[in-house]
């Protein structure tokens, strides 16, 4: 069990420096440090690595925003029915709300706009990325810890989860019927660890293994996210719902088989590509 903290680290001035930043920020940090270092390897120089780096974090902040933002959440999140009436707290992102499907749909814009920018292929753009993505989640999403959000329902325990201060609970967890001292699920923790085994998995695929194909790591990322998303929605008593599922089980099913189509698809094409002869490629070498 572990207590609150205090959201803000520390002050400049005026200014309070929240964990919620801090933890983003050094998550992006780390995941491009990584995909700068891997950069060599798929014969893209690392400068490249960081020159997109700016351009895929406003589209990923705006998209993660966005899909907060336009979002239904249950049991008294903040969601549209909220910003409608507030528009200038859409801009608060420091209190926390951001969507992490709307982050990737946002960052793999921002890899696309860049690589047709730069004549850069860009599935090789999005498997140096995929890994690193990964990593920033689980760093980041401690971030919802220090801001007492994304939590799951009471675990019925007496040492396993988190207490949520009477001004952080939802509605349906009012401190009459659930007492501060009890635990809730961590849900953010649940997927912070799935995100990190994600990453060591991908990185290992991605270093080790000379017979994939440009985009498939990529792919598996999609695939291992969503589906670890998937069970993770089932803690969320507050998740957007759409029909029977979380709002994000619908988007992770859709992202999961678009993956797994990928990763069929792409195989069975290059399979059926005639192997070239010799004197093709001599003939290809001359000038």
């Amino acid at each position: 069990m572990v207590p609150p903290v205090d959201p803000i680290a520390f002050h400049i001035g005026p200014l309070s420096i929240h964990w919620y930043g801090i933890l983003i920020v050094t998550g992006v940090f780390l995941g491009t440090v990584y995909a700068a270092w891997q950069a060599p390897r798929n014969g893209i120089a690392a400068d490249h690595v960081w020159n997109g780096l700016i351009l895929c974090v406003i589209l990923g902040i705006i998209g993660s925003r966005l899909y907060h933002v336009f979002s239904n959440p249950q049991g008294g999140g903040l969601g549209w029915w909220w910003y409608r009436e507030h528009p200038l707290d859409i801009l608060k992102v420091w209190e926390g709300g951001l969507g992490i499907y709307g982050a990737i749909i946002g960052g793999i814009l921002g890899v696309v706009l860049y690589s047709l920018h730069q004549k850069l292929p860009i599935l090789a753009l999005l498997d140096l990325g995929a890994p690193g993505l990964a990593l920033g989640q689980a760093i980041g999403r401690w971030g919802n810890f220090i801001n007492q959000e994304l939590y799951g329902p009471p675990t019925g325990s007496s040492w396993w989860g988190v207490r949520i201060d009477a001004a952080h609970r939802l509605a349906m967890f009012p401190v009459s019927e659930y007492p501060l001292d009890t635990l809730f699920h961590p849900t953010f923790l649940y997927e912070s660890l799935w995100s990190l085994a994600t990453f060591i998995v991908l990185a290992l695929l991605a270093y080790k293994n000379d017979r994939l194909r440009p985009g498939e790591i990529f792919a598996g990322y999609l695939m291992a996210y969503s589906a670890g998303r998937f069970w993770i929605e089932f803690f969320r008593p507050d998740a957007w719902t759409i029909g029977a599922l979380a709002t994000a089980q619908w988007v992770g099913i859709a992202l999961f088989l678009f993956g797994l189509a990928f990763i069929v698809v792409r195989r069975q094409w290059v399979e059926r590509q005639p192997a070239a002869t010799p004197e093709a490629e001599e003939t290809n070498g001359e000038s």
